[in-house]
C-alpha cells in the first residue's frame, strides 16, 4: 500500500501527461540512499579506472549497477506510488529494463540537448509514452553540480518540431534541483540535457527504466542473479519477467554496452 490516494496519483499522472515528467518529493528514505551511495563510491573508481563506463560527455559516465546488495531493494524498484504513476502513464504490466546512473564529474561540459530513445514511428505524430525512466539522485542536486535541464510537454511533440522550437526561443530548459529522497519520473523522448558539475564531489544520478509490457530495447537490460531473484516477491519478479537471469555476477568490469544516448 502506497502512502498517496487514488486522487493523488491520478493528479500526478495528469501532470505527467501535461509536462512529461512529476518530482515526488522526499519520498524515498535518505538512509536507504546514503547506503546505495556509498556502495557506489567504489564501483564507480573501479569503472573509471577500467575505462568500463560509457561517456556521456567531457568527465560524465553511464554506469549499470550490479542487481545485487543495496541495489536489488524492492522498497525501491516496487515502490507502489511510483509504480501507481508508471502504470497510469504506460500501461498495466510494465517491464522494468534498466538500472543505472549518470554522473558527471567536475570538469564535465554541457551535453547537446536530446532525447532517449527514438519515435516509435516515423513521420508520425508522438504517440502516448512507452518508455519512462526514474531517476532519484545519490545526493543533493544543485544548480552547481550538473542539474537535469528540461523541456515541458516536449515528449508530445515530434522530434524536429521540438528541437525547432527550442533553437528558436520558444521552448526554454528548466533546471531541476533535488534533495537526497526527492524522485523523478519522466517520459526519456523530453528534449533535456546534462550540465557541468562545477564542484570537487561526484553528482550520482539512478535511473530505472521502465517500459510498457511489449517494448524492448536491447542495447540495456539487468543481469538477475539467480540467488536475488529466488528473495523476491511475485510482484517484483514480475517486473523483470523479460531481464536475463544468471547464476552470479560477473565482478569484472565489463564495457558498457548503452553507448548511444542522443537521437
Amino acid at each position: 500500500m502506497g502512502g498517496f490516494s487514488t486522487e493523488q496519483l491520478d493528479d500526478y499522472a495528469a501532470t505527467f501527461e501535461r509536462d512529461g515528467m512529476v518530482v515526488l518529493r522526499k519520498h524515498f528514505p535518505q538512509a536507504t540512499l546514503l547506503a546505495w551511495r556509498d556502495a557506489f563510491a567504489p564501483l564507480l573508481q573501479q569503472q573509471i579506472a577500467a575505462q568500463a563506463t560509457a561517456v556521456r560527455g567531457e568527465n560524465r559516465h553511464y554506469i549499470t549497477l550490479p542487481f545485487t546488495g543495496v541495489f536489488a531493494d524492492p522498497s525501491i524498484f516496487c515502490d507502489p506510488d511510483v509504480l501507481g504513476i508508471v502504470e497510469r502513464v504506460a500501461g498495466d504490466d510494465p517491464v522494468m529494463c534498466q538500472l543505472a546512473t549518470d554522473t558527471p564529474l567536475n570538469g564535465s561540459t554541457y551535453q547537446d540537448i536530446h532525447r532517449d530513445t527514438p519515435a516509435l514511428f516515423d513521420g508520425e505524430a508522438e504517440t502516448p509514452s512507452f518508455q519512462l525512466a526514474v531517476n532519484f539522485p545519490l545526493c543533493d542536486v544543485t544548480l552547481e553540480n550538473g542539474p537535469f535541464e528540461t523541456t515541458l510537454g516536449t515528449h508530445r511533440m515530434r522530434a524536429e518540431d521540438a528541437l525547432n522550437a527550442w533553437r528558436d526561443g520558444r521552448l526554454p530548459l528548466h533546471a531541476i534541483t533535488m534533495e537526497l529522497g526527492d524522485v523523478m519520473i519522466r517520459d526519456v523522448r523530453a528534449l533535456h540535457r546534462g550540465t557541468p558539475n562545477r564542484t570537487e564531489l561526484p553528482r550520482p544520478m539512478v535511473v530505472i527504466g521502465y517500459s510498457r509490457s511489449w517494448y524492448f530495447r536491447p542495447e540495456v537490460h539487468i543481469d538477475v542473479p539467480d540467488a536475488v531473484y529466488q528473495q523476491l516477491a511475485p510482484r517484483a519478479k514480475r517486473l523483470l519477467r523479460h531481464m536475463p537471469r544468471v547464476s552470479e555476477l560477473d565482478n569484472a568490469a565489463a564495457p558498457e554496452q548503452y553507448r548511444k544516448f542522443a537521437y
